[in-house]
């Protein structure tokens, strides 16, 4: 198992550097420093020394790969590509425009995002799993056309009707949790409720769906009919043998789901003011500091890379034939 999970991480390393590549190329060499100076700027005729010293404030102001002006080893290291690329994989992120240190804001604003997609993932994950297994159990009856059709009905809303609607209903109307805003402690739960149920019931529809396509493919296959020749009961099918043998697609699915878990939700964070990673990024967007954004596209990929040889292990838990292949 050990080699097994040290190889899967060799194999990310030079995914890794790709993106990391991939980020320095979009950010410095087709958007230049020169490009995110005006667009900061935000003046139509800047001047060059408005322009020099933005960069200059910022530490773009160096060559982009190789330093003619240096000798040794601060040829390469006194670049952009060493202080603003390199020293991500130290995870070392710099300073926002403002001022504020990257490393710090992530830290501090992580845990929010946490207490928002937790609930939604683990609720979620056990409500659509649930919903799919019910529908499967009684297929080709009422329970099941009906379920489809609602699941249908919930992925045709966008999720934007679930926040206002929510807001507006639950929030404004009855008054039973606060619209937006965020608190520690105990009086975390009235703030992240609302936030909680909408997130689970946004994604019902499709997830449902999904799980359910999965589950009926395997109730076709030569293994079902076996255990069924064998006198099982059909719970006991479905439950013992068809979830055992549909969790590796289910696995698949929940890895997208891991960089969200970290980074949080854009849309939910910025509409209930909750203050995690999610709406830092769509602030730093807003605000065009390409010093923020630039990190959390870097550390959503490593959370993503993450999740893959996290998703990889748990197959070879739930089928150690991969681990022997």
């Amino acid at each position: 198992m050990l080699r097994y999970i040290v190889r899967r991480l060799l194999y990310a390393i030079p995914i890794l550097i790709g993106v990391n590549l991939i980020t320095f190329t979009l950010f410095f060499v087709v958007n230049t420093p020169d490009d995110m100076a005006r667009m900061h700027l935000g003046v139509k005729y800047v001047t060059p020394a408005a322009i020099d010293k933005w960069k200059q404030e910022r530490g773009y102001d160096k060559p982009l790969l190789i330093n003619n002006e240096e000798n040794g080893l601060p040829k390469f290291t006194n670049t952009i590509f060493f202080e603003k690329s390199l020293a991500m994989f130290a995870f070392e992120f710099g300073r926002a425009d403002d001022g504020r240190d990257i490393a710090y804001e992530i830290k501090a604003r992580m845990m929010p995002s946490l207490a928002i997609a937790l609930p939604v993932f683990i609720l979620g994950l056990f409500a659509y799993i649930a919903f799919a297994l019910l529908m499967v159990f009684f297929r080709a009856t009422y329970i099941d056309f009906w379920g489809v059709v609602i699941c249908v009905a919930l992925m045709s809303i966008s999720s934007l009707f679930y926040i206002i609607g929510g807001q507006f209903l639950i929030g404004k109307l009855w008054h039973l949790v606060p619209i937006s805003g965020y608190a520690s402690g105990l009086d975390m739960g009235k703030f992240l409720l609302l936030p909680v149920v909408i997130g689970v019931v946004g994604s019902m529809g499709a997830n449902t769906r999904w799980y359910r396509t999965i589950f009926l493919e395997e109730m076709g296959k030569e293994y079902v009919r076996t255990a069924r020749a064998k006198g099982l009961p059909e719970s006991l099918v479905l439950f013992k043998h068809v979830l055992k043998n549909a969790m590796i697609p289910i696995l698949t699915g929940v890895v997208v789901i891991v960089p969200l878990l970290f980074l949080g939700s854009l849309i939910t964070e910025s509409f209930f003011g909750i203050p995690g990673l999610g709406s830092y990024t769509i602030e730093a967007i807003q605000s065009q500091d390409f010093a923020i954004v630039r990190a959390m596209v870097f550390l959503g990929s490593v959370l993503y890379i993450i999740g893959l040889v996290l998703t990889d292990v748990s197959y070879t838990l739930v089928d150690p034939r991969i681990r022997l292949e």
